[in-house]
């Protein structure tokens, strides 16, 4: 019943306990206890001389190698099973003779020189039950709760059941449920399924491998374990990924041993940094878009729309084109995204991080929507001329360090047009998206506006003089060649044309045509031409080339000459011959021979290059002969009759002799001629060379333009007798020559029309640089003045860097939350009172103190073209249709026609709609550019508006939608349209009516929320009409009356003091209220208020730009700062500065003065009046973008090092439920809310003002506006027309099409009408007031609860009234006698006229046809399919456009 393994062998001596076995040779045989009946499985020479009886046949098998087989015979059907070879004895074969032990546990073998024990089974050696029961020893199982592999009389209550496995099928399976859990999960009730596991009454424990141990419960065939505590977890980093794998088992109490075991895992999702990676994790990560981070729990995330789980719904870049960016140019990037988050209130904004060769450069982006952000304007630079394009990684963040993905792994290319493109050739060349071209007036390749004067001087491949001048030879490969031709000649130079057909046919070399090769030409580099026959009379010249035209300027010589072989020399021999033919390299020796006389044999391939002796030639190879007639003319040897000049340079570099000399020897080589090889008759001397003088030592020559250069030296005119030597020096002041004239000590050199720095190349016979020279422009600014500006902008950034460390060297203090919450709730019932009592005086008193306050200042406007530009395309600062176009095309011409054309018109914009691909953000940008180039042409414009609007009603209808439905969402082009057209006729009624009462309510928010506390980090205030943006905590603050003046700008902070102005004591006073919990910034916004109180916000400075002084009695100076070194820091919380926190006293004097070291220093340090103010006005001209014009919520700013958080008044956390826990319980908060009253009763009058003047048909003389009128006729006729009678439906289609689509726009964004700056309270107070004037226009009954937003009931007393106002004046519109279509077109026509150029037409109709480019066949098959566009031709026209659009770009 056993195994036969052998693992250690005992080997018996003479004097083992067996003598009786040790003999020469074993002769009995071993018997078995029952007789067996033996199937043989193959016949050899072996044999099976052992046998045990028991489960199957085994049998112990000898080899004659020392070895046994162990094999299990399974019966004459089944075969047999080899499950194991035993190395027996050392060496010799193995006798068949073999004898078990007494107990039948071991087996005796023996060899020639060797007896040996061998276990029968050794089932230890397998430690896992499937190696165990699938070793295929019959003599082994598995012992379960022992976990061991053994003979079954061995294992413990085998016979009880599922004990002993004998079977593969009876191993214990286990499976765990959940099988993996979050690092952050503790003690998780885990569920174990156990199959094949034996009874276990005595226990079990489970274990995690070494990180803790528990009790398990079993329950049936269910083990119930916990998962380790949060000390026991494992701890999980990046670096190894994001899960550890550990074995959960089954330990038995019984027997103390591990029985079972399955793998479990611990994963942490906040390991992952980016939202791809979090959610394509295996795991159950879901990530927090708002939170930037990974978590398994998506109840911690802040805000349900914030949680993401598919890939898709991630934050990412898309896909762009090749970002292209040249360096030192200012310039925008543009990316295209999905799902862009928008940062919450405390949180920053968003910025592009370029790593441009290990340097991070921080940019900050503006978001336009979740679909796309900009990098703002700005430029970038990398060192080093050797790179022309170099791939920069880019990354966008918001908040700081929060990450978009970037999984397209869009690279910005930043290029430099001058590098690596010395000539003219190499820049045309050059990507064409580069948009570089050559400027002749530096030499130079780069963009169009760094050259100086473009329109002459600038080449670019697709312009008119696109071509390269002054083409070079610089090498040609080889130099000689048969006359024959044939020979490829390789040609290197510059500017060496663009296009092969531009050197095709203009190509000679030595005076042959030589045919240029298409597979051989590098543009503007290099040219191979194969060479055509030679005539006798032709024997050297140079290469010439035209590129394109055979004019100067395209015309290039070489400075080589080219050689043919000769086919004839002196009759001295030593002429080189090359004979040309095939297969010349067959044969192992080669004799050429003239006549008789062999030659001189070089080479022997294709071709033969030979050295002539004498005679007529011929070619033998071995015992081939080639019979060919080849001639060679022998001609007399050369004499020499006249040298001239007799005399030249020493030319060697290192020969620095001043003297002259002349040759020992002097001759000619020609070939063999041996007369010429000396001559003594003569007088050739050697002068010494022309040496020159370096510029300086620095090696730069600065001059004015114009100015010559001098070249100082010796030995510049030879001393040759008769003084008529001259050596033809050129001069090259980087590659354009210069007019010189020579003495023998200096050079003079007229400098070419060149500005910037040049190498300077002296070139006459020996070539030498004296240096750069460095022509600069006139100047305006003298070196004193540069050198002035270089320090002043040293000192800024030393400036700016010692600030960056003492911000980060500030420290902390301990944090007072919870004690002040304690005191809270002490005096919580005094509180409740104080509260109650405040509110019902503010309701009384604040209401003539406001409208005393606007005293009808003038309201300041923005212009038509802002105005419109704001509502038609938000967000965009500088759009193209406020530019001139370079260049008007005729294709753009014949496309306005097009536009013009009420047919091809609606079947464009019906044709873009159908497209999958055109996004909402298309459908408003192609709305709005269509408006902008109809706005001379409003009654067209108004008839396209109508036709589509008709259509859009059509489809509602017939898509069986609610009718309600209709123009309630900007989901086509006619929507937008409708919102552009009300926007273009409704801004004189701005003006004269509406704008005045917006205004007021603008004014009377701002100074509402101003006359309490705000926190400058989270924009909540003590008064508001948001819940959200009220501060719900008691804050101490006290009001201080300042005085400011226009003049002087100087603040007391006592009750009541004087301003003092230096120039004018005389000067009027004004008062401004502050509170002593106003931060500084805060403080020097309200001063400014003030002083500009009349001045467009874009036209006052900046709260950033100025300081405020501190002018102590003493007659000290002290800077006071939101952040300073006194700033107090209390557990990780810094506070920013406050008035209070200065402690200044009463009597103080406080001025508000220019920054220091700023732009702003030409205007007086101590003032800012409104004269000076002028001066610097383009200066601090606002130039945000209208998009940032919005609320913008002030940001919390971490440091990152140590974790620091800016508060003001209030903590901002990132729970609500912290958020309340510190502020106190929800009833606690819940008592502030009637502040919220309060702040509407005082704003009630100026809300009512606005909605009264809005709806209502007579205004103050003014008529209502015609355009009101004709569209709520339309949408009355279109009801009519589709028997559409519900007055609601009526109702819902004049509140979507005006009020919900303008009016709401207008109210949330009053910086579209008006020069203001929109802050966070005020916008979400007006986002309150937006809300009510829509629930007033709806015709649905609003059921209000205890559990119903604030916001709602904070109005809902007033509503009805509204609802009545609303349906009054919409019956009053209808009752309004119809508007003609005469007086109608007359009123549009009119309109046109007063703003017929406020855009450029033309650059509209280019953005316009930039959608034509994307969907030209779409809108092509559109047309050809309209019966109307087929008899006006349209799809031929629009061809025609795209033809000449096509040849013109």
């Amino acid at each position: 019943h056993g195994n036969w393994k052998v693992t250690d062998l005992d080997h018996l001596s003479p004097r083992s306990p067996w003598p009786a076995l040790v003999s020469s040779k074993l002769r009995t045989r071993v018997q078995s206890t029952k007789p067996l009946f033996i199937h043989p499985l193959s016949y050899s020479h072996w044999a099976f001389p052992s046998l045990l009886p028991g489960r199957g046949r085994h049998s112990c098998s000898l080899s004659p190698f020392a070895l046994a087989l162990q094999i299990r015979v399974d019966g004459p059907t089944n075969g047999a099973l080899e499950y194991e070879i035993v190395q027996v004895v050392d060496t010799g074969p193995i006798l068949r003779d073999m004898v078990f032990s007494v107990d039948h546990e071991h087996l005796y073998i023996m060899s020639e020189k060797q007896l040996a024990r061998v276990p029968v089974e050794s089932c230890g050696q397998y430690k896992t039950c499937s190696t165990c029961l699938g070793s295929g020893d019959p003599h082994c199982g598995w012992c379960v709760l022992h976990n061991t592999c053994t003979r079954k009389e061995q294992c413990e209550r085998s016979s009880e059941p599922r004990r002993f496995a004998s079977e593969m099928k009876q191993c214990v399976r286990l499976t765990v449920h959940p099988n993996n859990i979050s690092v952050s999960q503790y003690n998780v009730l885990l569920v174990l399924e156990t199959y094949n596991v034996p009874e276990l009454s005595a226990g079990v424990n489970c274990t995690f491998e070494d990180l803790s141990e528990m009790d398990g419960l079993v329950v049936g065939n269910q083990i119930q374990c916990i998962s380790p505590a949060a000390k026991e977890v494992p701890q999980i980093i990046m670096e190894n990924g994001d899960h550890h794998i550990v074995q959960l088992q089954l330990k038995s109490k019984e027997t103390g041993m591990t029985f079972a075991s399955t793998s479990f895992v611990f994963y942490n999702c906040s390991v992952h940094n980016s939202c791809l990676s979090c959610v394509e994790s295996p795991y159950r990560c879901h990530w927090c878009k708002y939170r930037h981070v990974c978590t398994h729990d998506p109840r911690s995330c802040s805000f349900q729309e914030g949680r993401v789980k598919l890939p898709e719904d991630c934050p990412q870049l898309l896909q762009a084109d090749k970002i292209l960016v040249p360096v030192e140019v200012i310039k925008p990037i543009t990316l295209k995204a999905k799902n862009l988050p928008q940062p919450q209130s405390g949180q920053r904004g968003y910025e592009c991080i370029l790593n441009i060769q290990g340097n991070e450069q921080r940019v900050p982006a503006l978001r336009f929507n979740s679909s796309s952000v900009q990098c703002q304007n700005t430029s970038y630079s990398y060192e080093g001329m050797e790179i022309n394009s170099l791939p920069v990684e880019l990354t966008v963040v918001w908040n700081g360090n929060f990450n978009i993905d970037n999984p397209a792994q869009n690279k910005v290319h930043l290029y430099k047009c001058g590098a690596m493109r010395d000539s003219c050739g190499l820049c045309l060349k050059a990507d064409p998206d580069f948009e570089c071209g050559w400027c002749e007036g530096q030499n130079q390749c780069t963009l169009k506006h760094h050259c100086p004067i473009p329109e002459n001087q600038w080449l670019e491949l697709s312009g008119t003089k696109g071509k390269c001048t002054n083409p070079r030879i610089t090498d040609i490969i080889p130099v000689t060649g048969p006359r024959e031709g044939g020979t490829k000649v390789t040609i290197r130079g510059e500017n060496l044309g663009l296009e092969f057909r531009d050197i095709a046919s203009h190509v000679k070399v030595a005076g042959v045509e030589c045919k240029p090769l298409v597979e051989g030409y590098i543009p503007a580099e290099q040219i191979v031409c194969e060479m055509g026959e030679a005539k006798p009379s032709q024997h050297a010249g140079f290469v010439e080339i035209c590129v394109a035209e055979c004019k100067p300027e395209f015309m290039a010589r070489s400075s080589q000459l080219y050689y043919f072989m000769p086919k004839r020399g002196p009759v001295s021999g030593g002429t080189q011959v090359t004979i040309t033919g095939t297969n010349l390299n067959a044969g192992s020796n080669v004799v050429v021979t003239f006549g008789r006389q062999p030659c001189l044999f070089y080479r022997c391939a294709h071709n033969l290059s030979l050295r002539l002796v004498l005679g007529a030639g011929s070619c033998e190879q071995r015992d081939a002969k080639i019979h060919q007639e080849l001639q060679f003319e022998y001609i007399e040897d050369p004499t020499i009759l006249r040298i001239e000049p007799e005399w030249t340079l020493a030319m060697d570099p290192n020969h620095q002799s001043e003297l002259t000399e002349r040759p020992e020897e002097f001759g000619f080589i020609l070939d063999n001629v041996q007369s010429l090889l000396m001559l003594n008759k003569t007088n050739f001397t050697y002068y010494p060379n022309p040496v020159f003088e370096a510029f300086n030592p620095s090696g730069i020559l600065e001059l004015k333009p114009g100015t010559p250069i001098i070249l100082k030296g010796k030995n510049l005119i030879p001393p040759v007798t008769g003084g008529n030597a001259k050596l033809n020096y050129t001069v090259l002041i980087g590659e354009k020559p210069c007019v010189v004239t020579v003495s023998d000590v200096q050079l003079l050199c007229e400098s070419p029309n060149l500005i910037g720095r040049h190498k300077v190349m002296v070139m006459g016979g020996l070539e030498f640089s004296p240096g750069m020279v460095y022509i600069s422009p006139d100047s305006l600014l003298s070196l004193p003045a540069i050198v002035s500006i270089t320090v002043a902008g040293g000192l800024l950034i030393i400036f700016i860097v010692a600030v960056l460390i003492a911000y980060k060297r500030k420290s902390r203090e301990s944090d007072l939350t919870l004690k002040r919450l304690q005191m809270q709730m002490d005096n919580l019932e005094s509180r409740v009172a104080l509260e109650c009592k405040e509110a019902f005086a503010e309701l009384q008193t604040d209401i003539h103190e406001l409208t005393s306050d606007l005293d009808g200042a003038g309201i300041p406007f923005l212009d038509y073209r802002t105005y419109t530009m704001r509502v038609l395309f938000p967000g965009i600062e500088d759009h193209p249709v406020l530019r001139d176009l370079e260049r008007v095309e005729k294709g753009l011409k014949l496309f306005a026609q097009l536009i013009n054309n009420k047919v091809f018109l609606l079947s464009f914009i019906r044709t873009l709609e159908s497209q999958r691909s055109f996004s909402m953000r298309d459908r408003g940008n192609v709305a709005s550019l269509i408006m902008t180039v109809l706005q001379s042409k409003l009654e067209y414009a108004t008839d396209v508006l109508k036709q589509l609007l008709a259509d859009l009603i059509d489809k509602n209808l017939e898509s069986k939608n609610h009718p309600k439905l209709l123009l309630r969402r900007t989901e086509s082009v006619a929507e937008k349209m409708l919102t552009n057209w009300f926007t273009f006729l409704l801004y004189k009624f701005l003006k004269e009516c509406a704008g005045e009462p917006l205004f007021s309510l603008f004014c009377a928010i701002k100074q509402q929320m101003e006359k309490g506390p705000i926190d400058s980090i989270t924009g909540e205030a003590r008064y508001s009409l948001s819940e959200d943006k009220l501060i719900r905590q008691q804050i101490d603050y006290k009001t201080l009356v300042r005085c400011g003046s226009s003049h002087c700008p100087s603040v007391s902070l006592p009750q009541v003091l004087s301003c003092v102005n230096p120039d004018n004591v005389n000067s009027p006073e004004i008062p401004v209220k502050i509170l002593n919990c106003d931060t500084i910034t805060q403080v020097k916004e309200k001063i400014l208020d003030a002083i500009f109180k009349n001045v467009p916000c874009s036209h006052r400075p900046k709260a950033a730009d100025m300081d405020l002084e501190w002018r102590q009695t003493s007659g000290a100076r002290m800077i006071l700062q939101d952040e300073d070194i006194t700033t107090k820091i209390e557990n990780d919380w810094k506070r920013l500065n406050t008035l209070a926190h200065y402690q200044v006293p009463d009597g103080s004097v406080v001025a508000l003065v220019s920054k220091q070291v700023t732009a702003y220093n030409a205007v007086n340090n101590s003032t800012v009046s409104r004269t000076s103010a002028s001066k610097y006005e383009n200066m601090i001209r606002y130039t945000g973008s209208p998009d940032s014009l919005r609320s913008r919520t002030p940001m919390i700013t971490p440091d990152l090092e140590s974790g620091v958080k800016m508060w003001h008044l209030v903590k901002n956390h990132e729970h609500g439920d912290q958020k309340e826990g510190d502020r106190g319980s929800k009833m606690v908060s819940e008592i502030y809310l009637t502040r919220l009253l309060a702040t509407k009763g005082t704003l009630q009058k100026f809300v009512d003002d606005l909605f009264e003047t809005i709806f209502s048909t007579a205004h103050r003389g003014s008529a209502l506006p015609l355009a009101i009128k004709y569209m709520f006729d339309f949408l009355d006729e279109q009801a009519d027309k589709h028997n559409i009678h519900d007055p609601h439906v009526r109702h819902t289609w004049k509140s979507n099409c005006l009020p919900l689509r303008f009016w709401v726009n207008m109210i949330k964004n009053p910086q579209f009408v008006f020069d203001i700056h929109k802050n966070s309270i005020t916008d979400a107070c007006l986002s309150v007031v937006a809300q009510t004037f829509m629930d007033s226009c709806s015709t649905s009954e609003h059921r209000l609860g205890k559990d119903s937003p604030s916001n709602k009931l904070l109005y809902a007393k007033d509503i009805p009234s509204y609802k009545n106002w609303v349906e009054r004046y919409y019956s009053d519109i209808g009752k309004m006698p119809a508007i003609s279509d005469q007086d109608m077109n007359a009123y549009l026509a009119e309109q046109s006229r007063m703003h017929m150029n406020e855009f450029n037409t033309m650059s509209a109709l280019s953005e316009i046809y930039s959608y034509v480019g994307k969907y030209s066949e779409e809108i092509l098959g559109a047309l050809d399919q309209d019966d109307q566009a087929g008899k006006q031709k349209l799809a031929y026209k629009l061809e025609q456009v795209i033809t000449l659009m096509s040849i013109d770009s």
